[in-house]
């Protein structure tokens, strides 16, 4: 016996071929599930609060609760555990491409798939660049079946020449009534080529992009590339030094700019590249770079602004040193690792590794005594800066010390102070700070303070300096080594232990970050900080998901002046000079003395101005400013800033800003803090971050492991060989070569295959829930592929089906003649485009993936597809039509809905369709998005075609089940008059969609006896099908599975008692949800009756 229920009830899997997977309950119940959704008690906004709207055009929103960040956060969670559920179905179910039911299907699936497989000739375009795609027949062998290397040749060029991805402006210049939506893309670094988190931003980018332009909407996504300053020149260094041996001192600072430029170009071109092969819909007669003539001069106008009016200023500050890079970094470019304890890294420069995570105690001894005073420290290759040392003035030890020296040990002649201040802690370790001013941040605050000696001790390329005697030239770090064992010959060396604590890492380098006090330009952040946390408070601007708003307040309230200097040679060259005064010396960092201008002529002006006639030389400061200040600029420089350009005043503010969470405080903060002050408005009003992709390990994508994915690899596939080899290109050291080569065997036995640009954006749409980080899964994106192949064989067969003369209807509106499928395949249409308009209103970008999913592979291909074919085969001429005109509706409908997810192969499709009349739109780009279209709505219609589906899944289910293939007879029980209406009238479609070896199906009505013989499937409580099976199986063995499954559904209807009998549930619950609850309950006491009585009729069987 079988009962196989509805796909809530908790007993039964799905057996058997399933052409459609319809939910069979009332319209009402399902009503309330929505309800129940969106109220908090399943999916909601990822990366939004419930019941956000940005950028929608009037979607309906009532009055919402405002919730809590618990709830958000458990919403959150459930969206990122049901978009990995469907991720796994999706490819499983792309994968099955629901086998068919029969030998014939069967058949053709084998040879589609074998199409798919073999080994095709490199696809040839024919169409030459820039003219509109030559479209081939689908007998061509490069069209059989789906090939994206085929179907996404030529469109871009076209797309490009076309310039359909120009904002569109009224005829009087003016931004279209639909209103504006502009993105200017966060630009990737020029330093090589892009990688899958890339791929990430710039698919929801172009989805969001296209989405609106479909719209109607002046849409601009302005695409532009960053300089990339430490990363870029430290990139073109080291490939000079393995080519030629030579550094950039050797080349010059012209000669060796001109090769970064040789460089940019290069992996320019292969960025863009990118970007077009991935089908990003740029303007790129907008194109930036950070480092054009126009953002040069946006970022002079606001250097000298700013220093005009103080604050940007000049000071001699300890800043976060890179010796292996040899410049300044701001706070947010340093990583700070951890050790449990003593730890051994590898360290740039050197050959053995370096002893961290411990603490040495040692020794000074007190001048003109023969007392000690032991201190600690953690670099104790510092104490040869070492100036002073501080004890708490109520500690009894070391009263008597203070005022007296101590004597340095290998600096002949430097006295250390002994002072007294409260920042000692003298109870911690010794209660003795050794200080050394020049080398730490809490010790210059402390030297300052008492005055002390700031005595630099290493070179910028971190030797020891002329200050260490006879330490001078040795490296930091192998002073750590031998000065300990110089103390113990001199037995003032005492112990070391371990010590938990951070190391302070170069971002780019991996070098350990050495704090050392240079003359800089800064930026006083604290009052623009403020003005740009106020902008987000009263919702100027929105960052979602919520977790990256407070990630915002919290480095803004925390904020420090920013260190603008960068001690390099490719960037932006600080537009200031130092007017030197002849016959005088002047120290550098004095402020007074540094003039900035936007021409060396204004400088000039300014200096000869504060001089008084004063004879002077005066040179440009050699320093280049911090990359994130002129991508600070990036929303307004792009669109013409500082000139007041049309593109200015009609397109900025910007609509959004999609990004990594990881660089709110580098990159996002900045453009808010500088937006707001050289406009005087906000760059955006809308943040979003996506989460990162991380590898199938859920690690952090890193070259050194070998887990960066290039997206064209993806798309185009890569054998596993080539994936080693390109381990090669970098610079990476022969061992992680080899931890990245063995990566790469686990994760890609077979390399990658071929997936497609569609496939792989559809993923990481998919992927992106608000929540967590995203773990790649290749496995994922080729089981997209193969969705990309069901539309299109989908959209074949209806081609195929569409009369040679064929010539669609005006609209796609109702007639009055549709049949109960089509009715139901409109208005499921009109309630997936009502669905995805909301989800990326309100960026619930996977959700709106399974709304479009479901909506091609569930209803249109699995069901209307499908019960189209018997209509048009059988039905009458009038049905034919009608039928034929749905098909066109829905098919279309569904290209455009899908579009902006998957641009090539819709085009590709959409193209081979014939147009409506006066329909002139040149490209699916252009088309109009599907709307919700009330008079498509038909609740009726779609419960009574479900419960016909439902009818014909449990024939289906039944018959698979009992291995029934031929002969078989079936009843269908209706227990109410809406049901009987239903399937006497739709008898025609239930057996089409039932399969031909059913050979009879009556009807029975709710007071009939169950027919003898017989086992059940309970449709829901309006209907149960009932397969005749006596004679045909194995009784006992049926008995048992009966039995097995009844104690099943009594344990479902205790659990579903309790929830309704739960106080909790009465008092909070919704109308509508507990409507749901009952109707679960009811129709699990009907599945519970007919397992009860399929135990007895087969009991029965065993007696007759």
């Amino acid at each position: 016996m079988a009962t196989n229920p509805a796909s809530y009830n908790p007993i039964g899997e799905e057996t058997g071929p399933v052409s459609g997977k319809p939910p069979p309950v009332a319209n009402d119940v399902k009503e309330a599930l929505t309800d129940a959704t969106n109220s908090g008690t399943g999916q909601n906004a990822a990366g939004k609060d419930a019941g956000s709207n940005i950028g929608s055009s009037g979607a309906e929103n009532g009055d919402k609760k405002v919730k809590s960040e618990k709830e958000l956060e458990r919403e959150r969670k459930k969206a990122e555990k049901q978009s990995k559920f469907l991720q796994k179905n999706a490819a499983k179910a792309s994968a099955a491409a629901a086998e068919p039911s029969s030998k014939n299907k069967e058949k053709k699936a084998k040879a589609a798939e074998k199409a798919v497989e073999e080994e095709l000739p490199e696809y040839v375009e024919s169409t030459p660049a820039g003219e509109k795609k030559h479209l081939k027949p689908f007998d061509d062998p490069q069209y059989k079946a789906y090939n994206p290397i085929a179907v996404e040749s030529a469109w871009y060029a076209w797309w490009e020449k076309e310039g359909f991805f120009k904002p569109e402006f009224t005829a009087d210049g003016e931004v279209k009534p639909e209103g504006s939506f502009v993105i200017v893309e966060p630009p990737p670094n020029v330093t090589g080529v892009l990688h899958i988190g890339h791929a990430l931003a710039n698919s929801l980018q172009d989805l969001l992009i296209r989405w609106n332009r479909m719209q109607g909407k002046t849409t601009l996504w302005l695409p532009g590339c960053d300089h990339a300053g430490i990363s870029t020149q430290s990139v073109v260094e080291n490939t000079l030094w393995r080519k030629e041996k030579k550094t950039r001192h050797d080349l010059g600072r012209q000669k060796f700019i001109s090769t970064v430029w040789d460089w940019k170009e290069e992996y320019h071109k292969k960025i863009n590249n990118t970007l077009r092969k991935t089908g990003c819909s740029f303007d790129w007669t907008r194109e930036a770079f950070t480092m054009d003539a126009p953002r040069a001069k946006a970022v002079t106008e606001t250097f000298v602004t700013l220093h005009e009016e103080g604050i940007i200023y000049r000071a001699n500050r300890l800043v976060n040193w890179c010796t292996q890079l040899r410049t300044a970094l701001s706070n947010l470019e340093v990583v700070n690792k951890d050790l449990p304890g003593r730890t051994l890294l590898d360290i740039p420069g050197y050959d053995k590794k370096v002893e961290f995570g411990v603490i040495i105690h040692f020794k000074y001894k007190i001048e003109g005594t023969n007392e000690t005073i032991e201190v600690a420290t953690t670099r104790i290759e510092t104490m040869l800066g070492d100036t002073g040392i501080a004890v708490h003035p109520e500690d009894e030890r070391y009263k008597h010390l203070v005022g007296k020296n101590a004597v340095h040990p290998f600096i002949p002649g430097r006295k250390m102070p002994i002072v007294a201040d409260t920042y000692v802690e003298k109870d911690f370790g010794t209660g003795a700070v050794k200080i050394t001013p020049a080398h730490d941040p809490n010790d210059f605050e402390l030297g300052k303070h008492h005055n002390l000696e700031f005595i630099n001790i290493f070179t910028d390329d971190g030797l020891m300096n002329g200050n260490t005697g006879d330490y001078q030239g040795q490296k930091r770090f192998d002073v750590r080594y031998t000065i300990q064992d110089d103390l113990k010959k001199l037995g003032l060396y005492v112990d070391k232990k371990d010590n938990p604590m951070n190391v302070p890492l170069c971002e780019k380098s991996k070098d350990v970050i050495e704090p050392l006090i240079k003359p800089q330009w800064w930026m006083k952040m604290r009052e623009l900080a403020d003005e740009a946390m106020k902008v987000v408070k009263n919702g100027d601007i929105v960052i979602g998901p919520k977790s990256s708003e407070k990630s915002y307040f919290r480095w803004m309230e925390g904020i420090n002046d920013w260190c603008l200097s960068r001690q390099l040679w490719w960037g932006h060259q600080i537009p200031c000079y130092f007017a030197q005064i002849e016959g005088k010396q002047h120290d550098k960092t004095n402020d007074d003395l540094w003039f900035s201008g936007r021409t060396e002529e204004e400088a000039r002006s300014k200096a000869e101005k504060a001089l008084g006639g004063k004879q002077f030389t005066f040179k440009q400061d050699e320093d280049v400013l911090d990359t994130w200040f002129s991508s600070g600029l990036w929303p307004f420089s792009t669109l013409g800033w500082p000139k007041q350009t049309s593109d200015l005043a009609k397109l900025y503010p910007t609509s959004l800003l999609e990004t990594g969470w990881d660089i709110l405080p580098f990159w996002v903060a900045r453009m808010i803090m500088l937006g707001v002050k050289m406009t005087g408005k906000v760059p955006f009003s809308e943040v979003y971050c996506h989460s990162l992709v991380r590898d199938s390990e859920f690690r952090k994508m890193s070259k050194s492991l070998g887990n960066v994915i290039d997206p064209l690899d993806v798309v185009s596939g890569v054998p596993l060989q080539a994936l080693h080899d390109k381990l090669y290109t970098g610079n990476l050291h022969p061992n992680e070569i080899e931890k990245a080569t063995k990566y790469q065997k686990t994760a890609f036995p077979d390399g990658i295959p071929q997936c497609g640009t569609d496939a792989l954006r559809f993923a990481l749409v998919g992927y992106t829930t608000g929540g967590g980080d995203i773990a790649f899964d290749i496995k994922v994106i080729h089981g997209y592929r193969k969705f990309c192949n069901k539309i299109y064989q989908a959209t074949k067969y209806v081609l195929g089906s569409l009369p040679s003369d064929y010539v669609p209807q005006t609209t796609g509106a109702r007639t009055g003649k549709e049949s109960l499928a089509e009715k139901w395949i409109l208005h499921k249409l009109t309630h997936a485009a009502k669905g995805i308009n909301k989800a990326l209103a309100d960026r619930e970008f996977a959700h709106s993936t399974t709304i479009v999913y479901q909506y091609w592979y569930n209803y249109l291909c699995d069901v209307y597809i499908e019960n189209s074919k018997a209509i048009i085969r059988d039905g009458t001429e009038e049905e034919k039509r009608s039928a034929i005109n749905t098909l066109y509706t829905a098919l279309d409908s569904a290209l455009t809905m899908i579009h902006p997810f998957m641009p090539f192969v819709t085009e590709e499709l959409w193209q081979r369709l014939p147009r409506r009349p006066e329909d002139k739109t040149p490209s699916i780009v252009r088309a109009k998005y599907p709307e919700f279209d009330a008079e498509l709505d038909n609740p009726e219609a779609e419960t009574a075609y479900e419960l016909v589906l439902g009818v014909s899944k449990g024939i289906r289910s039944l018959m698979a089940e009992y291995s029934l293939k031929d002969k078989a007879k079936v009843y269908v029980q209706t227990h109410s008059p809406a049901a009987t209406h239903t399937v006497t009238a739709e008898m025609f479609s239930i057996k089409s969609l039932s399969g031909k070896g059913v050979a009879d199906i009556s009807i029975l009505s709710s007071k009939d006896a169950r027919p003898a013989g017989s086992v059940a499937f309970a449709v829901s409580s309006e209907a149960i099908v009932y397969l005749h099976v006596k004679g045909r199986v194995d009784i006992d063995g049926e008995i048992a599975k009966a039995n097995k499954k009844l104690e099943k559904t009594k344990l479902g209807l205790e659990k579903q008692k309790k929830i309704l009998d739960d106080p909790k549930h009465q008092e909070k619950a919704s109308e509508k949800l507990k409507r749901v609850e009952r109707q679960k309950l009811s129709d699990l006491e009907t599945e519970l009756g007919a397992l009860e009585e399929t135990v007895k009729q087969f009991e029965r069987l065993k007696i007759e």
